[in-house]
């Protein structure tokens, strides 16, 4: 039965608005007050999801979703995570379920190799890879490597972790300086440098290196550097090759987020956003964004595995064995922070076969297709302008029509936005970059098709149509 509700679902989805339409509190009028004493039947369980539930949900697998950055499905996905639910097991350790860690280390070596990540990122060149959560939970555990390695040079202590320095610029997502603040590192040392439009808001290495110049000369210590490939606000690219270059002269950790983005690395023809990459430290991307695999699965990729295990290793005796004492196995418990783990490797390695590699390009350079489709329909109307140069599958842009200055604009854009979303046949989200206010529209829902991304310019310009600029701007 719940098969059927979800193939249902999926063959109903576009009938639904895609951003729900449903007011704060709204559901805890409508279950009981406690839990029954008594089991009640999946037909009534059933039933309570389509009349409570499905009303409150944004529909995210919907094809006309284009917020944010897209979280992507398959069967192969879902059969997968179906497969992990029903085996169950906790592969903290090699022996807690053997099939579950070596599965996980092949995994990460096909993708690494499908990415033409260097060796040294592979278990066939003394690195490896871990699959994780979210890019949330590699980013804190690579801060917490670099932190540790560090502190072993200058010394642990307050005094030692107060002089540490972290670096990002200002489209770095937030997860960034939320890790940072779980290591403790001061607020006051996330040193943020701004990105401008001059350089498509990617981070500009001479900036890193007067940011890194200026700490040292007040007797701080330069840590640890996140890099971007694919921005969060506008799919940005921070330029590898030269900020690895400065990282490496000051001893500086680099990860490279691609959590978006690295997917279109197994293109040949994107490749080249991540060179320079042979100069991190760590690299990571999420599969469960734009590669056909449900939430979660972020894959990190590590040259120096010893590193996180000398910070995150814990052996009790109670777990202690054989195998593990041997020390020629993988116990992914002492790669992350928490200890129980899910078999998150098998819905991937199921994507990966069921799909195979030409049809995973094809997927990904069809959406590709989509948004450059977007971007040429948006240059050819003089009432909006295309903020940036489109990058990968996702499009910025704003109406730039009677507004005087950026500031009225801005407003324009917030209120089209409203209304766009507000008529539930499309859902986008917005950024602001530089002071610019923009849309974004972020094409990678596995279902949508080219007619849909004809239809949400259909809603934008009907919006447009519609709106009163000169009242807003009189207001």
């Amino acid at each position: 039965m719940v098969i059927d509700f979800i193939a249902d679902y999926y063959n109903n989805i576009e009938h639904y608005p895609v951003l729900s339409q449903v007011k704060p509190g709204y559901l805890r009028h409508l279950l009981p007050r406690s839990a029954p004493l008594a089991a009640e039947p999946i037909e009534e369980i059933i039933k309570d999801i389509e009349t409570h539930i499905i009303p409150g949900i944004t529909h995210w697998q919907h094809p006309a979703h284009f917020a944010y950055f897209p979280c992507t499905a398959s069967t192969a996905g879902i059969l997968g995570e179906l497969l992990t639910a029903g085996l169950n097991v906790v592969g903290f350790s090699w022996v807690a379920s053997p099939a579950a860690t070596e599965l996980e280390a092949i995994v990460m070596d096909w993708l690494g190799e499908l990415l033409n990540l260097p060796k040294p990122f592979l278990f066939s060149g003394n690195g490896g890879g871990v699959i994780m959560g979210t890019t949330c939970e590699a980013l804190l555990a690579t801060l917490v490597a670099a932190r540790d390695r560090k502190l072993a040079e200058i010394g642990e202590g307050e005094i030692g972790i107060g002089k540490l320095v972290v670096y990002c610029s200002d489209q770095t997502h937030c997860a960034f300086a939320k890790a940072a603040k779980i290591v403790g590192i001061k607020q006051g040392n996330v040193r943020v440098v701004p990105a401008s439009k001059t350089t498509s808001f990617g981070l500009c290495p001479d900036e890193l290196v007067r940011a890194v110049r200026s700490d040292r000369d007040r007797g701080l210590v330069p840590l640890f550097l996140c890099a971007t490939v694919g921005t969060t606000p506008t799919a940005a690219v921070d330029p590898l090759l030269p900020l690895c270059r400065v990282a490496r002269e000051h001893d500086i950790w680099v990860h490279v987020d691609a959590a978006y983005a690295g997917a279109a690395c197994v293109c040949p023809e994107f490749r080249h956003v991540i060179d320079g990459v042979e100069g991190a430290d760590s690299f990571s991307l999420n599969a469960h964004k734009w590669f056909l695999t449900t939430l979660d699965c972020c894959c990190l990729w590590v040259k120096d595995p010893s590193a996180l295990r000398k910070s995150l290793s814990t052996n009790p005796e109670y777990l202690r064995n054989q195998a593990s004492d041997e020390g020629g196995v993988i116990d992914y418990k002492d790669w992350q922070v928490t200890l129980s783990r899910r078999f998150r490797c098998l819905k991937l390695w199921m994507v990966l076969r069921s799909n195979g590699v030409a049809n995973l390009r094809n997927f990904l350079r069809s959406h590709v297709r989509m948004a450059e489709a977007f971007e040429k329909l948006v240059a050819e109307d003089a009432r909006f302008e295309i903020v940036v140069p489109r990058r990968f599958s996702m499009v910025c842009f704003r109406m730039v029509a009677g507004a005087r200055h950026d500031g009225v604009a801005n407003l324009v854009n917030k209120k089209l936005l409203e209304s766009i979303n507000g008529s539930g046949r499309v859902f986008m989200t917005h950024a602001v970059a530089g002071g610019i206010y923009m849309l974004r529209l972020a094409v990678g829902a596995t279902l949508t098709e080219a007619r849909h991304v004809a239809e949400a310019w259909k809603v934008v310009r009907e919006q447009a149509d519609a709106m009163d600029v000169e009242g807003i701007v009189g207001c």
